[in-house]
């Protein structure tokens, strides 16, 4: 460690938010070159290298084969795509000198799909895998947490290519289970939900999250065994109600009502229920916000949801995809004089469709549901408005908030909430890309036929920082073992000439054995290294120190904390031991 390219911090760096930023950069793993963009320095590089080759060993052992694509990337088959503009403000653009379009790639369909069309023409050359694992780039709004969500990340990508729809199951089915070997391996405490495909498109999709509170993806699971990110989940319909005999909506005064909880208490005390009280539930929210289109196009979009949920940006924005959602503002409703904010209702925005704006409406909102909601008149709200006889929806939109204890769309039980950290997503691309870009083979009777894909993805440089949040302490790091950027940290604790002769000796014997030894021989107090060992992670201590007069060297576990006192003749094989397990 005394030549070793290393820093390491006592105090948090001040933009650091969450444990594994705060922790990597204290431990010299990663530095800050620009918002969401850091280098790699010698340890934090051989954390990051251990991920690869865990990811190489695996995706090797299914028959995938390695490539390696440029980032630098033309405009053309994005274009044919449609990614060029679905993708909109997250990709880097950039001009060569002659004025050609290029971008830093973002992901790499188009490109697999070109050469595995360059290259094969018949059924004879499928199933085929193909992986890379390499930096891709993302114009991120909001960069943030370290490593977890940067501009600059080094991802696993993978796709397979078959001739037909049972080719494309079994290719991904192989990946699902190289991918819990990967996960397993490197140590996560991880669930598999269904996802949306979003702007990947394709059927089948699944994530694999690794459990954090710090995770941006919040996911669901019922005690029967469903588990899906927010993203995916699907309302359970109630049933019609038949609305012949319901009394007719009425118009009444309630002012000073311009939210949720304002109305439900005027309800109450002005026009109080026979059976029970008003709540949130009974009443319909309709809130407007903004589409905009990769082409920079805008529409205004009205949801209506009951008044007992808010709205779930990530939800709405999977549903609207490759839409951008924007908030609706105060000019926009200058542009829409029929709407009376905080009193806006399906008179407006359903039947009448006096607006102009596009009404999409909750699962739940079903014919005959009533409902308390805004009359589109300052200070007024219409009461026992029935869905299907007074307004309808031009469609369903699941953009409402999942509620823990809401039903399982499988009937398995009530919902529970935790939060994740995407680690891989899994897609059955189907034939998007093989249609867009002509990717055809000749099958057994010499038919054209288009090539069916699959794609799958790890963060490599996010799983860093994702075992990090999962596991460190109060003290700093600890890694898995595999992960770790040494076998063994033997730290000197003395200047004493037996000491160094000893632990030199040690480490030595150490390395020859094939076990990697980070040695502190640094001329700083024993304190400093303990510190630093405990801050580094690596998941076995060797002490050695002043009872090596006595023929004994300490082995800690990182982990536990807890120490062993070993002669000094034995170390060695009492450490190959614990490297092997």
């Amino acid at each position: 460690m005394s030549n070793l390219f290393l820093r390491t911090l006592r105090e948090d760096p001040a933009d650091a938010e969450v444990p594994s930023h705060q922790l990597l950069v204290r431990a010299g793993y990663v530095r800050r070159a620009a918002p969401g963009i850091y280098s790699w320095l010698p340890l934090g590089y051989r954390v990051l290298r251990n991920v690869e080759r865990i990811v190489r060993e695996e995706m090797d052992g299914i028959g995938a084969q390695e490539v390696h694509f440029p980032a630098l990337l033309p405009r053309e088959p994005y274009e044919a795509s449609g990614r060029w503009t679905e993708y909109g403000d997250n990709l880097f653009r950039l001009k060569d000198r002659k004025g050609g379009d290029y971008l830093l790639g973002p992901t790499h369909e188009e490109m697999f799909t070109l050469l595995v069309k360059d290259i094969c023409s018949s059924y004879k050359s499928l199933p085929l895998a193909l992986y890379q694992i390499q930096t891709k780039y993302r114009d991120e709004a909001r960069p943030r947490a370290g490593i977890l969500r940067g501009r600059e990340f080094v991802m696993k990508d993978s796709y397979s290519f078959d001739i037909d729809d049972a080719g494309l199951e079994a290719s991904y089915q192989r990946h699902r289970e190289a991918y819990i070997r990967i996960f397993d391996r490197l140590g996560l405490r991880y669930v598999i939900v269904a996802a949306t495909s979003g702007a990947m498109g394709g059927s089948a999709s699944e994530e694999f999250l690794a459990d954090s509170e710090v995770g941006e993806d919040t996911y669901v699971r019922s005690p029967g065994g469903y588990a899906a990110n927010v993203e995916a989940v699907t309302t359970p319909v109630p049933d019609s109600i038949p609305f012949d005999d319901e009394l007719p909506a009425q118009i009444r005064d309630t002012p000073d009502t311009p939210t949720i909880e304002s109305l439900v208490a005027l309800s109450n005390t002005s026009f109080p229920r026979a059976d029970r009280s008003w709540t949130a539930a009974d009443t319909l929210k309709n809130l407007i916000v903004t589409l905009r289109m990769p082409d920079g196009t805008r529409e205004a979009l009205a949801i209506g949801l009951p008044g007992d949920r808010e709205v779930d940006m990530k939800r709405l924005e999977a549903q609207m995809a490759p839409a951008e959602i924007e908030p609706f503002t105060e000019e926009d409703f200058r542009r829409h004089p029929t709407l009376v904010k905080g009193y806006i209702g399906p008179g407006v925005l359903g039947t009448a469709k006096s607006s102009g704006i596009r009404y999409l409406l909750d699962p739940r909102i079903v014919p005959g549901t009533r409902w308390i909601t805004g009359a589109d008149a300052h200070g007024k709200h219409v009461f026992d408005l029935t869905a299907g006889r007074d307004f309808t929806g031009e469609g369903v939109v699941e953009a409402a908030e999942i509620l823990a204890g809401d039903p399982a769309p499988d009937g398995s039980g009530p919902l529970s909430l935790a939060r994740g950290i995407e680690m891989g997503h899994i897609f059955q691309l189907g034939r998007k890309y093989a249609d867009a870009l002509g990717l055809q083979v000749l099958d057994q009777n010499g038919k054209l036929v288009t090539v069916t894909m699959g794609s799958y993805g790890v963060g490599v440089s996010r799983a860093v920082a994702a075992v990090a949040e999962n596991s460190h302490d109060d003290k700093g790091l600890i890694w898995p073992r595999e992960l770790a950027p040494a076998d063994v940290h033997l730290v000197m604790a003395g200047k004493w000439p037996e000491v160094v002769a000893a632990a030199e000796e040690i480490a030595g014997e150490l390395d020859a054995a094939g076990i990697s030894v980070l040695l502190d021989d640094r001329k700083v107090s024993p304190g400093v290294k303990f510190a630093d060992a405990e801050l580094l992670g690596v998941p076995t201590i060797l002490v050695v120190g002043r009872g090596v007069g006595d023929g004994t060297v300490e082995i800690k576990d990182r982990r536990s904390g807890q120490g062993t006192e070993v002669a000094v003749g034995e170390v060695v094989d009492r450490l190959k031991a614990i490297v092997a397990s």
